[in-house]
């Protein structure tokens, strides 16, 4: 009976187990701030290159409109030449 009650004790008593701790609280502050202005520079990058490939996916219409022969122009537009 002691030792049931002994086990019982140790198993109720949650103040001897430990709270768990986040990872940023175990990192240097410093460092924390590094990995956040990466993240941040890293960001700004996939920006710039997304805007970029927009842009020169958008050229890339506008040259192929530009270069149709008149057939395709005509098979794209067909005979809606009236408003103009």
């Amino acid at each position: 009976m002691a030792k049931k009650k002994q086990q019982k004790r140790n198993q109720s008593s949650p103040s001897s187990q430990k709270p768990k701790e986040s990872y940023s609280e175990h990192l240097n502050m410093d460092v924390l701030e590094k990995l956040k202005l990466a993240k941040k520079e890293l960001q700004e990058a996939e920006k710039i290159k997304e805007e970029e490939r927009e842009a020169q996916l958008q050229f890339e219409r506008v040259q192929r409109e530009k270069n149709k022969s008149f057939e395709e122009l005509l098979d794209d537009y067909g005979m809606r030449g009236n408003k103009y």
